[in-house]
């Protein structure tokens, strides 16, 4: 058997997520009936996590065995021929039979990005309203509000570190990384402005299932002031769902780079090294 790790990207829009469901089409089962269909082989190929149904990848992993020997240019091509348009192969490495794609995995980046409908602009800080592009909007969170960003990069310092996500899941006991444990460590959390989108970046050793999106939402409410700054450390200590903001569509978020590297993970990467590598 060898043993294949590929990188793929896909718009979520027209997918049920990742993961294979009876009468659905998600990521992973159209990758199996690609597989399938080029050599013969019924394999179920594993993520490194399980995006959501509307999530978008740039850089999602898969890990699978097969028996037909390919060169690793000869697969990418060929799934790439019979794969929908939604869905591409980035790269095809043969790895050895130890890597998985989910328990190999030792962080990952993942980025939000959010179309400011209501911008405030000029000294006077009048608010100007914008009209999102059907062809942008499967792609962001259209959101009806004008943002401080400078307030959400603020509190974005609080996520910072090891500590106990719960109040940012979507149960107690639900992982996108398949594991409960609600203790995840972040390395970075910021905001910035590009190309009139605000964009969130997130890297951490791992994500609670909705965790991204939640944080998201959280933010957002602090940035439109429906929330406090300090709210924010008070809704992490209260490990309570309830307590946060709601969960940002999922429309907007991206799953950009899966680290296997221990020694690019951690705050020892800086920032724009982390872009560069990612983007």
């Amino acid at each position: 058997m060898t043993h294949w790790k590929l990188t793929l990207a896909y718009n979520g829009s027209g997918f049920h997520g990742w993961q294979v469901q009876p009468g659905l089409t998600t990521v992973q089962g159209t990758l199996a009936n690609a597989l399938f269909r080029l050599t013969g082989e019924r394999v179920l190929p594993q993520g490194s996590g399980r995006t959501d149904t509307g999530v978008h990848a740039l850089g999602q992993v898969a890990s699978f065995p097969l028996a037909a020997p390919l060169p690793p240019g000869n697969l990418q091509r060929a799934l790439n021929r019979v794969l929908p348009a939604g869905v591409r192969v980035l790269t095809t490495e043969i790895v050895s039979s130890d890597f998985h794609a989910r328990h190999s995995a030792r962080g990952k980046l993942y980025e939000y990005r959010i179309f400011e409908r209501r911008v405030r602009a000029g000294e006077t800080g009048a608010v100007h309203e914008r009209i999102c592009s059907p062809f942008l909007a499967p792609f962001v969170w259209d959101c009806r509000w004008p943002l401080d960003l400078e307030s959400m990069q603020e509190a974005s310092a609080f996520l910072l570190g090891t500590q106990d996500f719960s109040a940012m899941a979507a149960s107690s006991r639900s992982n996108e990384d398949g594991e409960p444990n609600p203790v995840k460590t972040i390395y970075r959390a910021d905001w910035a402005r590009e190309e009139d989108l605000a964009i969130f970046r997130v890297h951490g050793s791992g994500f609670l299932h909705h965790m991204v999106r939640n944080l998201v939402g959280t933010l957002v409410d602090i940035g439109r002031g429906s929330l406090a700054l300090m709210d924010l450390p008070r809704i992490l200590a209260s490990r309570n769902r309830s307590q946060a903001g709601p969960t940002a569509p999922a429309s907007g978020l991206y799953l950009v780079e899966v680290f296997y590297d221990q020694s690019k993970v951690g705050p020892e990467l800086g920032d724009a090294a982390l872009v560069e590598a990612a983007l």
